[in-house]
């Protein structure tokens, strides 16, 4: 006969506390946001209706066959962690400025833009002509709200090279000139960058200024076509631009 032990305070103390039970828990959570990261609707309710058992599934049939887990069952950030100590090694032995390069590159992701910027500096000491530690030097100090240092490194990469890095080199440039004040030469840069690209990055910040100058109906065109290209666009490019695809529809509402 039942005895009401599962409802024993002491007994509920006991498991909830537990290490399996802990660990468990942290496993389950952490399938659930990878599927809802992924958009694995399904997986999702699963997993929040079965618990463990449909997390496991989850870790063997999906997370694990997706391109990001090819490195196996690690904490976020690891793989990371292990190429900085590679480039740290190789920069101790090789001293290349490509491998400076790359260590801030994975700081400036990282958004440790302090060490990315003294990676990048090391690296230009050692080849001052790299196109990219250039561009990507600009974006870091556009990151830490200094366009005026930026302006000279982004306006070079893109006087040698219009659609360097597909054209976010020279988004960066245009967001450099707004950050300055000069809307005029953002807005031309801005319309460079949407007659090659349907970014909504691009679209978005050309209609801000172009509503700012009192030009709501060429503002509209811009914000119109970001919403109708979004149902369209890839999900993983879906999930990028969700921000601007927002900030879009906001502004879409106001001047309509």
């Amino acid at each position: 006969m039942f005895d009401g032990t599962l409802f024993d305070p002491d007994y509920l103390r006991g498991v909830l506390t537990s290490p399996f039970f802990l660990v468990s828990t942290a496993f389950w959570l952490w399938m659930l946001v990878d599927a809802i990261r992924r958009r694995e609707w399904i997986w999702a309710v699963f997993i929040f209706l079965f618990s463990l058992f449909t997390a496991v599934l989850y870790f063997f049939l999906v997370y694990r066959q997706a391109p990001s887990a090819m490195r196996g069952f690690e904490l976020p950030g690891a793989f990371d962690r292990r190429r900085i100590k590679e480039l740290q090694a190789q920069i101790h032995h090789l001293d290349k400025p490509h491998h400076h390069s790359q260590l801030g590159d994975i700081y400036f992701h990282q958004g440790k833009l302090a060490k990315a910027e003294a990676s990048y500096r090391a690296a230009l000491e050692r080849d001052p002509q790299d196109i990219d530690t250039r561009a990507h030097l600009g974006q870091c100090l556009l990151r830490q709200k200094r366009p005026a240092e930026a302006r000279p490194l982004l306006e070079g990469v893109c006087q040698e090279n219009l659609e360097h890095d597909y054209g976010h080199s020279l988004m960066a440039f245009a967001e450099t000139l707004g950050a300055l004040g000069d809307k005029d030469n953002a807005i031309a840069v801005w319309q460079k960058v949407t007659e090659n690209h349907s970014y909504p990055r691009a679209k978005v910040q050309l209609a801000e200024l172009l509503l700012a100058k009192g030009q709501p109906d060429l503002a509209r065109v811009q914000l119109q076509e970001v919403i109708d290209d979004d149902p369209h666009a890839p999900a993983f490019q879906r999930k990028r631009d969700r921000v601007w695809v927002g900030r879009a529809k906001k502004l879409l509402r106001q001047v309509s």
